[in-house]
């Protein structure tokens, strides 16, 4: 079994290696990891994961072109779920489709305008202003009353949600499914003062066993696709009324956080065993 995994150019400065580091242990010799940007010839591959394509969202076309080249090739999440999740206006469709999200308002070109209508919608004075394409909350702001839109997100297109008091009192869920099964999850908190749980922002995570409304949010997220993909992470904040909504449904490269998995990661490393001998004989 030859398993290939895209990583970031060198040079990116977020760790990533810790999670290259986990897919080793599991997958030993039979993985290879490869730019995601220039990654060669992948035909030879019996599967193919995106799980460490971190900074594609710097260079959307780019991306979109090598989905497009990619045709074809045994990608563990299939190619059109990768360019339907690369866009967080995915979010409007799954709530469409019964998936209860954040609220969240859609604009192609962000404007002040734009936030006055989101807090009259919203009611809230605490705005957060997201790229539709991002990752890492690269370009992720809290505005309040009169803040200024910052000049990198300004007349872009953009998602406005309501600042979730949740996220700093309780923290952000995130459930782990390898091939619709749930495996693990964990609870990330973010920074004293700040709202992103992202490590580089010094939030941190710790293993939780969630409770029966946080698996059900992410069953109705996964049930609302087509099809179960081989690996998801499922974010989740708790709305004012105590009820579960989802922040994101990750299917592209996520940190998975094998290390909080108490099978340290066999679930995932089973799950695509199982994968390659399905396509090997399909």
């Amino acid at each position: 079994m030859r398993i290939a995994i895209l990583k970031p150019a060198d040079g990116y400065g977020v760790d990533w290696q810790s999670g290259a580091a986990d897919y080793q242990r599991l997958f030993g010799s039979a993985l290879v990891l490869r730019p995601w940007r220039d990654p060669g010839d992948l035909s030879g591959f019996d599967l193919v994961m995106p799980l460490l394509a971190w900074g594609y969202q710097a260079e959307p076309s780019h991306w979109y072109g090598l989905l497009s080249a990619w045709r074809g090739l045994p990608f563990a999440n299939a190619l059109e779920t990768l360019r339907w999740n690369t866009n967080k206006a995915y979010l409007l469709e799954l709530e469409a489709r019964g998936v209860p999200i954040v609220p969240t308002r859609l604009v192609p070109s962000l404007a002040p305008q734009d936030l006055d209508v989101a807090r009259t919608m919203f009611g809230d004075t605490l705005l957060v202003v997201k790229p539709t394409i991002s990752g890492g909350a690269e370009g992720t702001y809290r505005l309040g009353p009169g803040d200024p839109i910052p000049q990198d997100v300004s007349n872009t297109e953009m998602l406005i949600q309501p600042l979730v008091p949740a996220i700093a009192e309780e923290g952000e869920y995130s459930l782990f499914h390898f091939a619709g099964q749930f495996s693990h999850a964990i609870l990330k908190r973010p920074a004293t003062g700040d709202f992103r749980v992202q490590e580089q922002f010094g939030g941190t995570e710790t293993a939780i066993d969630p409770p029966p409304a946080a698996h059900a949010l992410a069953k109705a997220a996964l049930d609302a696709l087509p099809e179960h993909p081989l690996y998801a992470r499922i974010d989740m904040v708790r709305d004012q009324l105590g009820a579960f909504r989802l922040m994101e449904l990750e299917l592209i490269e996520p940190s998975l956080f094998l290390a909080h998995a108490p099978d340290g990661g066999a679930m995932f490393a089973g799950a695509v065993h199982r994968h390659v001998e399905l396509l090997r004989t399909g």
